[in-house]
Parts: C-alpha cells; sequence; structure tokens
C-alpha cells in the first residue's frame, strides 16, 4: 500500500503545532517586557510573568497530542492523558467530514478521539495521516488473522 508509512511514525497537527508554540514564545516575550518598561514594584512584575507562564502551560498543554505508532501499538496523547493500544485493541480509524479529529473504534466498544490527528489547519495533511494510520490498522489485523479483536 502506497499509504503505509514506515515505522516508527508520528503523528500530529504540525501546523496547528507551530502556530501555538510560537503564540507561547511571543506571549511570554510581550508579558514580560511589559512587566519590566512599566513602573511596578517586583511583586507586580512577578506576578505578569507567573500570568505568562500560566497562559504558556495552556499553549503546551493544547500543543501536545500526538498519535505515536510502532510495531507493536499505537500511543495516542491527548491533552491530559496518554493511552496505549494494541494493535488488536482498535478495529477502525475514523475521520467523518466535520470531526475535529480522528476517533478510533476500539475492541471493548468505546471510540477513542486521537487529537495527534485533526483537520484545523491543515485538512489534506490530516486525511493522509487518517489514511496511512488506516492502512496500519489494517495491515496488523490482516497480519494477525487469529488476533484478539471483537
Amino acid at each position: 500500500m502506497s499509504d503505509m508509512p514506515t515505522l516508527p511514525v508520528t503523528f500530529r497537527p504540525g501546523s496547528t503545532r507551530v502556530v501555538l508554540l510560537t503564540a507561547a514564545v511571543a506571549i511570554f516575550v510581550v508579558i514580560t517586557a511589559v512587566a519590566m518598561l512599566l513602573k511596578l514594584s517586583p511583586g507586580e512584575r512577578v506576578s505578569f510573568i507567573f500570568t505568562a507562564l500560566l497562559l504558556d502551560a495552556v499553549l503546551l498543554l493544547l500543543a501536545r497530542p500526538k498519535v505515536a505508532v510502532d510495531e507493536d501499538g499505537v500511543t495516542v496523547v491527548n491533552l491530559t492523558n496518554k493511552r496505549r493500544l494494541e494493535w488488536a485493541e482498535i478495529l477502525q480509524v475514523t475521520l467523518r467530514p466535520g470531526d475535529p479529529w480522528v476517533f478510533l473504534n476500539l475492541s471493548d466498544g468505546t471510540s477513542l478521539p486521537a487529537l495527534g490527528i485533526q483537520p484545523g489547519l491543515a485538512k489534506q495533511r490530516a486525511i493522509a495521516d487518517a489514511r496511512a494510520l488506516r492502512a496500519l490498522v489494517e495491515a496488523r489485523s490482516a497480519a494477525d488473522p487469529e488476533g484478539h479483536r471483537g
């Protein structure tokens, strides 16, 4: 399959991540500069810088999502959690029109959002990444016909 990447591979929203990390640096620099330029007490300056750090922490959290794939399975890293999945646990990879990100339908009957593949700023890349992940899942399920799927 031409959509099949070599392993290991990591999918992440590259453009979104660049925007978020650039914004984090810019916010920190601007707020820190304002704190130093204004006639503020040391405590007020510290509170400005602390606020900048809190804003940066939120932006870094938003830049965290990824889907890491290796020979043994898939690791989904979302905003606040990380989950390791064996190949047999993933039944289907879906990205329907209008979906904010890829969903993994799992053998336990649940669906896991995979924020690492999202069509936000780079729709075509997200579609290609979803197809690549789907091809990997299908290839792994075909390679293990007696797998513990279902």
